[in-house]
């Protein structure tokens, strides 16, 4: 089992940056990826990032440019900053763990195993 924990969320003007971080615990594996998602009310949910265990990072074309994946030298937090944020970043954010994100494709949600209950992200104009 594995627990994610995010933070770093609140509410913020368009422009601003805000630095998120996922917290993992439990019996994490040698290799696995980390993604953050993003739901606002009434879409679907939606990739913005994801770090595989060796380092290797991925954006949705949203994001890139401004946001960046990364992780602690012990590899068990994994943080989102976020700059430049626009009003269509608002949504609640998850963290996800998973095997198959490391082994195959990040993208789709599937290939995650554990999920965070979320923290809560909005850019006001």
């Amino acid at each position: 089992q594995v627990q994610l924990v995010e933070s770093g969320g609140g509410l913020v003007q368009s422009g601003d940056s805000l630095r998120l971080s996922c917290a993992a615990s439990g019996r994490t594996s040698s290799r696995y990826a980390v993604g953050w998602f993003r739901q606002a009310p009434g879409k679907e949910r939606e990739f913005v990032a994801a770090i595989r265990r060796n380092g290797l990072t991925y954006y949705a074309d949203s994001v890139k440019g401004r946001f960046t994946i990364s992780r602690d030298n012990a590899g068990n937090t994994i943080p989102l900053q976020m700059n430049g944020l626009k009003p269509e970043d608002s949504a609640v954010y998850y963290c996800a763990y998973g095997g198959r994100a490391y082994s195959s494709s990040p993208y789709p949600a599937r290939a995650y195993d554990y999920w965070g209950r979320g923290t809560q992200v909005t850019v006001s104009s």
